[in-house]
Order: C-alpha cells, then sequence, then structure tokens
C-alpha cells in the first residue's frame, strides 16, 4: 500500500509562495513515498481561448516563468506522476484548432525536461482514481464523482473546494477527495474572479494506504506559510 501525497493545481507561474514548501513538508510529515500532482501544472493564460489580460506575459515568456518554477517542483519531487489538466492542454488543443496534427508538439516530459515525471490524463493507486477534475463541479466535485465512477477518487481543478466527503457499505469504503489548489488568485492571470465571494482554498491532499485526508495551508498572517516569509 502507497503513501500519497496529492498536489492541487499551481498554474505556475501563477503559484502561491509558500505552496512548494507546504507541500515538501507534507510529504515529510505523511512520511509519504508517491506523489500525484492532480493538473494544471502551468497555467498557459497566454495562449487561452478566452479573453486575454493585457497585463499578463505573453506566450514566451510566459513559458520561460513557468519553466523555472516547473524546475523548482523538479527538483523538489523528482519522480511524480502527472494529471494532464486542462489548461496543461492547451498548446495541443490551439494546435489542433489550426488544423496542426499532434505529432508536431512536443510531450510534456520534452516541453517542460521532466523525465521522471510520468503524465497521463488518470491514475489508479490502491485502487484510488486521480485525475484532474475537468468537468467535475458542484458544492462536492469529487464526491458528485464518486458516484458515477463508484470508487475513491482525487480530484483538482475547482479551485475553491476542498476536504473528503466519505461512506461505506457491507464490503468497501469509499472517499472523494478534493485537493484544493495552490494559486495565488491575486495575479492577474485570475483577475476574472476579483470579486467571487468564494475564494481559492489553499491545500494539498493525503491517501494513506487507501484512505484520503486534507491538509489546509495555513498561509495567514503569523502562520506558517505567511507569504512574507517566502
Amino acid at each position: 500500500m502507497s503513501r500519497v501525497l496529492a498536489i492541487g493545481d499551481i498554474h505556475a507561474p501563477a503559484t502561491r509562495k509558500g505552496y512548494m514548501q507546504f507541500c515538501i513538508d507534507m510529504y515529510e510529515a505523511w512520511d509519504c513515498d508517491k506523489v500525484v500532482f492532480i493538473g494544471d501544472v502551468i497555467d498557459w493564460h497566454a495562449i487561452s481561448f478566452w479573453a486575454k489580460n493585457p497585463a499578463c506575459p505573453g506566450p514566451s515568456d510566459e513559458y520561460k516563468l513557468a519553466k523555472k518554477c516547473v524546475e523548482k517542483w523538479y527538483a523538489a519531487f523528482p519522480k511524480a506522476k502527472v494529471c494532464i489538466g486542462n489548461h496543461d492542454e492547451r498548446p495541443g488543443r490551439l494546435a489542433k484548432s489550426v488544423g496542426i496534427p499532434e505529432y508536431f508538439i512536443k510531450g510534456y516530459k520534452t516541453m517542460w525536461e521532466t523525465p521522471g515525471w510520468t503524465w497521463d490524463h488518470k491514475f489508479v493507486i490502491d485502487k484510488v482514481l486521480y485525475r484532474h477534475g475537468k468537468g467535475c463541479s458542484g458544492i462536492h466535485p469529487a464526491w458528485n464523482l464518486v458516484n458515477k465512477v463508484h470508487q475513491s477518487v482525487v480530484i483538482g481543478h475547482c479551485h475553491t473546494r476542498a476536504g473528503v466527503k466519505a461512506t461505506c457499505n457491507e464490503n468497501m469504503r469509499l472517499f472523494g477527495l478534493d485537493t484544493g489548489c495552490g494559486i495565488d488568485e491575486r495575479m492577474m492571470q485570475f483577475a476574472y474572479g476579483h470579486d467571487n465571494p468564494v475564494r481559492a482554498f489553499l491545500a494539498c491532499g493525503v491517501v494513506i494506504d487507501g484512505v484520503g485526508y486534507h491538509e489546509p495551508m495555513l498561509c495567514g498572517k503569523g502562520e506558517p506559510y505567511w507569504d512574507g516569509d517566502f
């Protein structure tokens, strides 16, 4: 059985200060032996299909900034599974929209120089399904997915949702874990949600021997992961 750290969406280069150290600390505190990035490792605001904020960097600059961020995460977690998120897919989606076949696009390992990371849309570890969560929504997105796939799941994608819901029957225990995320919603990439009354929940997930737990990132002033300390 495995001890898995599930890292929320980081949307590099728009990642919250201190989130990587928080994840490193959680990995050590829970004595984890596996790491899963739940997806949207890259933001790719510059090649979004939506309106772009003029204050954000263009494609080349965003790539360079995101690459520096990925290098730090790769140094911290050189072996990991990475769920491909909808933002990670943007280069391939944009290419297809103008008739460029997928084989002309660099693979994720090559693009981000992460030979020790395995990129795929979903993984199953100890019968628990890990996937980004694209298409999931509601107050309890992971729980909604549990009721569709009939197995325990860990997802990200919905930045404002975090926590664990669980149930059991005579034969099994099931849980749905929303990881929360590691974004810095004050950055211009997220300006579209500046007046949203529900804020991004900074957190990660841990799955120990097939049982899900949730760890909030304490980042208020005076707390361990406050921005001013990083």
